[in-house]
């Protein structure tokens, strides 16, 4: 039975610590965007000071190695979530959250450990961290709930991570299972609520999945925009073109509609014109002169 719980306790660090994990992906997504979009960071805010609770706990509980290794790996990669989170979180939820950081990550946290070590001796050591640790759990498995308004108020689950969701609801099984051997309760409960949580998760998930539009998705739309919006730019140029090309339809339309006097036509008016004078002026113009002005007409 022993060694039969010393594997569970391996199978459970190797889940812990893929759940613990699980939020790179998420991260890198944040670092890319520079923004924590509406990802939330009270999930990783508890889950440092559960994790540094579970560590502490550890240390004070005989044979606790395993419970050590975990939690400080977990403790370890939460710190760096909640930093990088400070740094890319918009200037209202920067300020709520580094608050929430120093209150619980910190002063609770350094309280706790005060408290255990000069006010209390014993086994009550033991249990004051254990029930700390064990409520604080339960709030770990239940802070990615936080998200499920917005899963369900925009019918997607892009803001709840599914890796999570599922290694919380493996740690939990596995967990929950490793106390049962041990008779560890402050472990048990907390993790098996953890597992009830985690399967909760999982079928919302599952509920909003198909909702959720895919990256190829979005992309076909954005190309189907840029396809509409280039059909649209030559329709317009046609149009255009064909105004123009109206407009020169008219203008050839109106040079051809008054062509221009031909060379004889010039010639005759001028020569009509010429003969045309008036009775009262001819007599100022000599034969000489009529002949001139015929020999210039033609």
């Amino acid at each position: 039975m022993a060694n039969f719980s010393f594997i569970l306790g391996i199978i459970g660090n190797v889940i812990s610590i893929l759940m613990f994990a699980a939020p790179i992906k998420t991260f890198k997504r944040i670092i890319k965007k520079k923004s924590t979009e509406d990802f939330k960071g009270i999930p990783y805010i508890t889950t440092l000071l559960s994790t540094s609770l579970w560590t502490f706990y550890g240390l004070l509980k005989p044979g606790g190695l395993l419970v050590v290794t975990v939690n400080g790996t977990g403790a370890i990669l939460h710190i760096v979530y909640v930093t990088l989170f400070l740094i890319y979180a918009p200037k209202t939820l920067k300020i709520q959250s580094i608050k929430l950081v120093a209150i619980i990550d910190i002063a609770f946290l350094g309280a706790v450990i005060a408290i255990t070590l000069l006010a209390v001796h014993g086994n009550t050591q033991l249990t004051l961290v254990g029930l700390l640790a064990a409520g604080l759990n339960i709030v770990m498995y239940a802070s990615p709930l936080s998200a499920t308004r917005t899963v369900i108020k925009m019918k997607r689950v892009e803001y709840m991570p599914f890796f999570l969701s599922f290694f919380q609801f493996l740690n939990g099984g596995v967990w929950a299972a490793y106390a049962v051997f041990v008779k560890d309760y402050y472990i048990g409960v907390p993790n098996g609520i953890g597992f009830l949580l985690g399967s909760a998760q999982l079928i919302l998930y599952f509920i909003y999945y198909k909702s959720t539009p895919t990256k190829s998705t979005d992309q076909k739309e954005e190309k189907e925009g840029s396809a509409h919006l280039v059909r649209r730019g030559i329709q317009l140029n046609d149009l255009d073109g064909a105004h123009e090309n109206d407009k020169n339809n008219r203008n050839l339309h109106k040079g051809k509609s008054l062509p221009k006097p031909s060379l004889a036509r010039q010639y005759s008016e001028k020569l009509v014109k010429t003969l045309s004078i008036s009775p009262s002026s001819l007599g100022s113009y000599n034969e000489d002169d009529i002949e001139k002005g015929l020999k210039d007409a033609h």
